[in-house]
Formats: C-alpha cells, structure tokens, sequence
C-alpha cells in the first residue's frame, strides 16, 4: 500500500509540475476537454486531507495546486475565456439533476 501510495504521489507532483509548465493552457480549456480544471484539482486536494483529517481550506488548496496564491495566478495568466468556450463548457458540464 506504501508503495503505491509513493507512487501516486510521484504522478500528482508530475501533474502539479506539468500543469506549471503550461500555464498557456486555461481552466476553462480543461474543463471542456477533460471535465476538470486546476480549481477541481484543488477540491480534490481539500477532500483527501479531510479524508486524513487534516484541514486544508481552499485557497491552502489552490495554492498547493497552481504553486502561488490563486489571486496572483489568476492576475498573472487567466485570460477572458471566449464566447465559444463558455458556449462549449454550458454544453458539456453535467445536468443538475444528473
């Protein structure tokens, strides 16, 4: 089990250190293409310590997953996402009622 979880551990820091490297790619990219974005890693993250009781709110999250505080982030690489992908992120994100 401690074998697998070194694993694990290794292939989220090569994640965390990929997705570092491709700050070019934004969230809302991610999420139309994968289901997911740095903000759901950062959920993730917040539920698997809670999961080993230790609390970790969500900006300690979002800063563990983009490696700086969210705000400075966000000023620095999130651009205006565009009317076609918000249009394609309203067509593939889950029913409500899903």
């Amino acid at each position: 089990m401690a074998e697998n979880d070194n694993i694990e551990a290794a292939v989220l820091r090569r994640l965390l250190a990929h997705l570092d490297s491709r700050k070019d790619v934004q969230n809302i990219e991610l999420m139309n293409l994968a289901g997911f974005c740095r903000n759901c890693l950062s959920k993730w993250y917040m539920a698997a310590a809670a999961e080993q009781g230790v609390e970790v709110d969500y900006d300690q999250a979002r800063e563990r997953i983009y490696g700086m505080p969210y705000a400075d982030w966000k000023a620095q690489y999130q651009k205006e996402a565009t009317a076609e992908q918000l249009a394609a992120f309203e067509q593939s994100k889950p029913a409500d009622d899903a």
